[in-house]
């Protein structure tokens, strides 16, 4: 048999192949993806939302999800966070007394949670075979569950924490939102917008849901101004309120290369559970290194070579060990 020396230096060897092969990866990833021109999205302005959760519910129906407890009697759907059957939920920002809202101290405020259909998603970069896509015109992050083999890379791969694996199918499949792309033939748009009262979540083209939201934060607090409810460029539906007094920066602008869904806050948004990312996409980058590594088969064969090498320093010839028997 082999010694621990012999094993050792065939670590090495195997760490030598393999850094060989990662030197050969440029200095430079690619440029981040930007979103579509004619990408589709959501604003949610949190200073309009009333936590009713009427959209949590919407999104259940529209996409045949089960109730989900977190409370003993099981008399109400209460999910926790999203989850492979819950894509959309509201959370809640609490500090102190609890006594105005959209304000940091002492206050409360609402978040909402669902996939923010990013411009250069890294879960359509992680997806070894297509399972997760990014529509080329509406921008809308799609999952296929046939083409899906269940190896739950792109839930790693997603800073927002959004694509969940569902434990109880037998087959393996990702839960997550798709903007309610299958209701889009019968007329329909995503079933949150739709839904809910306040115009706190809004659907439309992310290039139009981005002037809105810059107009929004221009306004002085107080003032009333006029906010539209359900689809922008749909029927009208707006109504007149008081301006919230809004935080300087529409979340989703630049994050992360830009996202399709935007939003808006008065309570620092690292308090209310988004992510502080920066503004070129990780897909970018691990992309680049991924395909350089596996161009032309570099890293299989590297990393056969390793194997074989180790294999031959640790194993003595037939002959070899016949000779010894038979002294």
């Amino acid at each position: 048999m082999g010694t621990r020396r012999d094993f050792l230096k065939g670590v090495l060897a195997s760490g030598a192949a393999v850094t060989a092969c990662v030197a050969a990866v440029p200095a430079a990833a690619r440029e981040t993806r930007p979103r579509p021109p004619e990408a589709l999205g959501l604003l949610y302005d949190a200073t309009l939302c009333v936590g009713c959760k009427a959209c949590v519910a919407a999104c259940k129906e529209a996409n045949n999800n089960p109730p989900e407890f977190s409370t003993v009697d099981h008399l109400w759907d209460t999910p926790l966070d999203t989850s492979g059957h819950t894509f959309n939920i509201i959370k809640m920002y609490r500090n102190g007394t609890m006594e105005v809202k959209d304000q940091e101290k002492n206050g409360y405020a609402f978040m909402k949670t669902s996939c923010m259909h990013c411009g250069d998603p890294s879960c359509v970069s992680a997806c070894p075979v297509s399972a997760m896509t990014k529509d080329p015109v509406t921008g809308v992050v799609g999952y296929n569950p046939d083409k899906c083999i269940g190896c739950r890379y792109c839930v790693a791969a997603c800073p927002f924490g959004i694509p969940k694996y569902q434990y109880d199918s037998p087959t393996g499949r990702i839960g997550k939102c798709e903007l309610c792309r299958h209701r889009t033939k019968d007329g329909h748009y995503s079933a949150c917008a739709e839904v809910c009262p306040t115009g706190a979540t809004l659907y439309g083209k992310t290039s139009d849901l981005l002037a809105e939201a810059k107009r929004r934060i221009a306004l002085k607090p107080g003032t009333r101004t006029t906010y539209p409810r359900g689809k922008v460029g749909g029927p009208d539906q707006s109504y007149e309120a008081p301006v919230g007094n809004y935080l300087q920066h529409v979340y989703g602008e630049k994050e992360y290369g830009g996202t399709q869904v935007l939003k808006l806050s008065g309570v620092n948004f690292a308090k209310v559970g988004m992510p502080d990312l920066p503004p070129d996409a990780a897909a970018a980058l691990s992309e680049t290194i991924q395909h350089t590594l596996y161009a032309n088969l570099i890293m299989p064969f590297a990393v056969l070579g390793a194997m074989t090498y180790v294999a031959k320093r640790n194993v003595k010839p037939d002959d070899a060990s016949t000779d010894k028997e038979g002294s």
